[in-house]
């Protein structure tokens, strides 16, 4: 099950709603323990795990000074699951992943990342809909025969991945061209 985009952990900053989304504040103290502000309970980072799961939109403070941890917890709460039996990434992906940071397509990277694992995660959803009334044998039947409807929703999000990484090029591109331009450059 994963995060549905209208659903996530940290709100949009891109699309402010008019109504702000309710989020559960977890406060991180000093002895690393967090604390959950809407149970006044303390939890286990399995617990903000499962916060996670259940699509509850958590935001981790520094109980001190405020500051937005979540980003660091997310990352603790990856590095444990990755630690744990089977990791979702493979060294050659991690590696390739620590390659992108200090490189002039960081920013590129990480929106191409985010658009693709929310378009796997329509899917995903669009796929999870349609299975509930499916039976073991009528899924076996179904991934056997490669439904056309997998082929189109899938080519959805190839189109999607390609279209995003030409979107990509044409702005490094213009990039290019810009800083080119600025030293007196053309190509």
């Amino acid at each position: 099950m994963g995060i549905r985009p209208e659903e996530s952990v940290v709100p949009d900053k891109k699309s402010a709603p008019a109504a702000k989304i309710a989020q559960r504040v977890i406060k991180k103290y000093p002895n690393r323990r967090l604390y959950d502000t809407d149970t006044s309970t303390y939890i286990t980072l399995a617990e903000v795990r499962q916060l996670v799961m259940e699509h509850q939109n958590v935001v981790v403070r520094d109980a001190k000074t405020g500051e937005d941890l979540t980003r660091s917890i997310l990352l603790q709460i990856i590095l444990e699951e990755e630690a744990g039996g089977a990791p979702m990434f493979t060294e050659a992906v991690l590696a390739n992943i620590i390659r992108f940071y200090g490189h002039a397509m960081q920013g590129f990277m990480g929106a191409y990342l985010e658009k693709n694992v929310q378009a796997f995660t329509e899917v995903q959803a669009k796929l999870a809909e349609q299975s509930q009334s499916v039976t073991p044998e009528m899924w076996a039947q179904f991934m056997n025969l490669q439904s056309p409807m997998l082929k189109g929703m899938m080519g959805n999000y190839v189109e999607q991945s390609q279209s995003m990484l030409t979107q990509m090029q044409e702005q490094m591109q213009k990039q290019t061209e810009q800083m080119l331009g600025a030293f007196g450059l053309k190509r």
